[in-house]
């Protein structure tokens, strides 16, 4: 089993020790998978979060288990003063009813930005965990929209088309799958979501001119039977055709069925010259 870097009080500590003494800088810390919470001056929201046992769970006694092979970072509830949680799209580890049902009860001021093609099935999800009056927290938006969370944090969130497998839309044209780019701090995040390499997306991201790329790295396997991501090596150029000043992997140490050895993207890193950075789980750094 996995152990965090930082675990539970100690993660919390590591956090706030580090935003104290960074004055005005952007602090990030993994929360395993996808999920990131990040931090600008007492400012805080959390990507992607997938902080419980539910797909274990559900999948405890068929053909294909989810055993985890890292414990939990922290439990959601005690993530306060959280401003906006997101979900690129509706499987569960991006969009955990049991996580963000914690998340809500500890922060009720807070909003789950989903894809507004997914915002029937969020809602639907929100209700089954018990989240009463689910529809106050959710906010639905589509691609090319932009959000402003914070004037003061300087925080704004925009969607981009992802391709988990493929570009899917609904019947309104709507995309099912999202990346986002967050600027927050003068620091412009982009959280690709789960995606493969798609004609169009380095055109697409460009124009927010990212310091920062959230990448998965656990490639497609057909055997897995799920949907399958960038490798490592198409994360390392992907972050190079962007220009982002540090690549960051993600997708991986989760499940035993669907990981991946972050060597190869660091070795792909290498070849290109493109700076990264890869966090044990719990890790924060400063951005």
């Amino acid at each position: 089993m996995i152990e965090p870097l930082f675990a539970d009080d100690a993660f919390l500590e590591n956090i706030s020790q580090m935003e104290a003494s960074h004055g005005d800088r952007v602090v990030i810390g993994w929360l395993g998978q996808s999920g990131y919470l990040v931090c600008h001056k007492g400012f805080r929201f959390i990507i992607d979060p997938y902080l419980s046992d539910s797909l274990t769970r559900k999948y405890a006694e068929t053909t294909k288990p989810h055993e985890r092979i890292s414990r939990i970072v922290i439990s959601p509830e005690r993530l306060t003063g959280v401003s906006f949680v997101t979900s690129s799209h509706n499987h569960t580890d991006h969009l955990d009813g049991e996580t963000l049902a914690k998340l809500i009860e500890a922060n009720p001021g807070v909003r789950v930005i989903v894809p507004r093609a997914n915002y029937t099935f969020a809602l639907d999800r929100l209700v089954s965990a018990g989240v009463t009056n689910a529809a106050t927290y959710l906010v639905a938006i589509p691609v090319d929209e932009t959000l402003t969370l914070s004037d003061i944090h300087g925080c704004t969130i925009t969607a981009v088309p992802a391709a988990h497998e493929a570009l899917e839309t609904d019947k309104n044209g709507d995309y099912r799958y999202h990346g986002y780019c967050i600027t927050v701090g003068g620091v412009t995040i982009y959280h690709s979501g789960d995606c493969i390499p798609y004609d169009g997306l380095v055109a697409t991201v460009l124009p927010y001119k990212p310091d920062v790329a959230l990448l998965p790295i656990n490639g497609r396997d057909p055997s897995r039977g799920v949907s399958g991501n960038f490798s490592g090596p198409e994360a390392a150029i992907l972050a190079h055709s962007l220009n982002v000043k540090c690549v960051i992997p993600n997708h991986y140490d989760l499940f035993a069925f669907n990981t991946a050895d972050p060597q190869e993207f660091v070795d792909a890193c290498e070849v290109i010259s493109q700076l990264y950075r890869v966090l044990r789980l719990g890790e924060a750094i400063v951005l």
